[in-house]
């Protein structure tokens, strides 16, 4: 059962639909469901299926290809000599197909694109000379290798570039989306579970799919990554080079940002890696967000200047935390549930979910269809200025002159502002409208778990945004 995804099975389907032949290039992360989406949304009926051998070699893939055409029913067909010659195959078998609509599904391409092989020179060979003259064929490539398939298709200065059509850039589920995974498979899990799950591995479904009934999502997470056969033992170094082929320059790049809770600019994270600040560097940079990794923002009041990226993986940065140097315990997340450093490590990743479900939040304050502007904002401690030194991780710019300054914080009960915390949301306020001189009125927004506790201190919150608001879809 294909869960959420909408917007991208729509796109699908209007390809399907359209009068004249399109291209389609799907990526994203390993285990993110794309060839699921797919399959599914085409009810598994294809003209021609074909999916590269990991770790094939040259003509290993060329007897794949050749096998699949036959799979599909193609006659006589023989293995061929070049890639050249395989596109020629599936040309004289698309055109005897009976099929109104040819749709052709080319799955892990990268893969087929072994050393001097010519795979990208036949497949624009195919596109350009025979399928961009037709109208009925539905042409979609698919990849975990971001980097591959940006630099080789979709931004390739040859005779492919800009002959993709549609691009599906694949992302992880968000809160409502692995809710509504975790229905359909039957399990039983109130929201405070749901959200420590995100708040470890994000919203991969591979990794919901290892979750199991009758385990709280604590012991789910110690089976998983710390029981000594942990279900996903090994996951990182899967991860990083399925997507990437050489992956060692972009692990240096995420293991700089996982030091820096707020992200850093272009050339901290060139210095911090010792990699040259050039275009190859900004490609991986750029890679790295495509695939949802990083994000790039801007501080408030500061578009001009570099943009700041920080690592937003949720598993990446857990991974960071606890399993590059894993405990011995295998019951260790059962063990810590209540100690001091995991709970300052929820704090930190519900800040994160926050910023992965901002629309979420837009809708909640009623501002979605208002032009907005994310960021963050900070600044230093001057005595002689009256600034008390202040940093606020999630800024919403209102083009209707209102700017929310949003607070987000964990905890297990309806917060509670103290008198001490009270003076610090005044400090920052203060802090903000000194230094940024904005005209724009200011109003202050908690994003917390349950709610908030009605005390002395809480009328000074003009907004209040719970978790229940971020497990909402986007388009509610």
């Amino acid at each position: 059962m294909l869960i959420g995804r909408e917007k991208e099975q729509e796109y699908l389907r209007s390809a399907f639909q359209a009068d004249r032949s399109r291209f389609i290039a799907v990526y994203g992360r390993r285990r993110v469901g794309k060839t699921f989406l797919i399959r599914e949304t085409f009810d598994y009926s294809f003209t021609f299926e074909h999916a590269g051998l990991a770790k094939g070699k040259y003509r290993d893939q060329l007897n794949a290809f050749a096998a699949s055409l036959t799979e599909a029913g193609a006659p006589d067909v023989m293995s061929p000599k070049n890639w050249m010659e395989a596109f020629r195959q599936l040309k004289k078998f698309i055109s005897e197909s009976q099929d109104k609509r040819k749709v052709i599904f080319i799955d892990e391409l990268s893969w087929m694109d072994t050393p001097r092989s010519d795979l990208v020179m036949a497949l624009e060979n195919f596109w350009n000379g025979f399928a961009s003259a037709r109208k009925d064929i539905v042409l979609i490539i698919c990849t975990s290798a971001t980097s591959w398939i940006l630099k080789t298709v979709i931004h390739d200065k040859g005779g492919l570039h800009n002959r993709v059509t549609d691009k599906i850039p694949l992302q992880p589920f968000n809160l409502y989306e692995c809710e509504r995974f975790l229905e359909s498979k039957n399990i039983v899990m109130d929201r405070y579970d749901i959200l420590e799950g995100y708040m470890a591995m994000g919203g991969v479904p591979y990794y919901w799919d290892f979750i199991q009934s009758g385990k709280s999502m604590t012991q789910n997470i110690d089976a998983m990554f710390f029981d000594k056969d942990a279900l996903l033992k090994g996951e990182f170094d899967y991860l990083y080079a399925s997507v990437f082929r050489k992956p060692e320059d972009y692990i240096k790049i995420i293991k700089a940002l996982a030091k820096k809770k707020a992200g850093m600019q272009r050339g901290e994270i060139s210095r911090e890696t010792h990699l040259a600040c050039n275009g190859s560097f900004s490609h991986k940079i750029e890679e790295l967000e495509s695939c949802g990794f990083v994000r790039r923002y801007h501080e408030f009041g500061k578009k001009n200047m570099g943009a700041v990226i920080q690592l937003i993986d949720n598993y990446t940065l857990f991974y960071y935390k606890y399993l590059e140097n894993p405990p011995t315990d295998s019951k260790y997340w059962e063990k810590t549930i209540d100690s001091p450093a995991r709970r300052a490590w929820a704090g930190l990743a519900f800040e994160r979910v926050c910023l992965q479900h901002s629309e979420q939040i837009r809708n909640r304050l009623g501002i979605s269809g208002v032009l907005t502007d994310e960021c963050s904002w900070r600044c230093a401690s001057d005595s002689d200025k009256g600034i008390y030194g202040s940093q606020i991780d999630l800024v919403i710019d209102r083009k209707d002159r209102v700017v929310n300054l949003c607070e987000m914080k964990y905890s297990e009960l309806d917060y509670s502002i103290t008198k001490e915390y009270d003076r610090k949301l005044k400090e920052k306020i203060s802090d903000f409208r000194n230094v940024t001189k904005t005209r724009s009125s200011i109003h202050l927004t908690i994003v917390t778990t349950y709610g908030l506790e009605r005390n002395k201190y809480s009328g000074h919150v003009q907004s209040v945004v719970t978790a229940a608001d971020l497990f909402q879809p986007t388009w509610i």
